[in-house]
């Protein structure tokens, strides 16, 4: 991924650890998002469809935020951030930092835009579906 998008991803971390949810200006249209494990897997298009797969995830959470671990530069469009979230389930309860939870989004990039979004919540299944090992160094800070 180029450095711009590089710091486009990284800019839209930033807002999302400061849990702003509403800035889209760098999404693409046709943007294709997706849950590809965790309590709700799923696949939605255009930004009203991202709107919609989020909040109906978010939905289940009090306090939910993201916390940017690493970034892994994968190649002139891709990039993977590690993260670790934070949240208590509505209906359980629980705190989601006691289980030491650790995902992944997939972000890939054109022309200045994001055309994808592919959200793990297990990292380690995000490097598998890559073709990576966990141990590659993955600091692209």
């Amino acid at each position: 991924m180029s450095s711009t998008n590089l710091e486009l991803v990284r800019s839209i971390y930033a807002a999302w650890e400061r849990g702003d949810w509403v800035w889209v200006d760098w999404a693409h249209p046709e943007l294709r998002y997706a849950y590809a494990d965790g309590p709700s897997p799923g696949q939605w298009t255009g930004i009203e469809g991202m709107t919609e797969g989020f909040r109906d995830f978010l939905g289940a959470w009090d306090d939910w935020g993201v916390v940017a671990d690493d970034y892994l530069d994968l190649d002139g469009e891709r990039v993977l951030v590690g993260f670790h979230f934070t949240g208590r389930g509505k209906a359980s309860g629980v705190d989601v930092t006691q289980l030491h939870a650790h995902g992944a989004t997939l972000f890939e990039a054109s022309g200045g835009k994001v055309t994808k979004i592919v959200q793990y919540f297990d990292r380690d299944r995000a490097f598998a579906d890559l073709g990576l090992t966990p141990e590659e160094p993955h600091d692209a800070r």
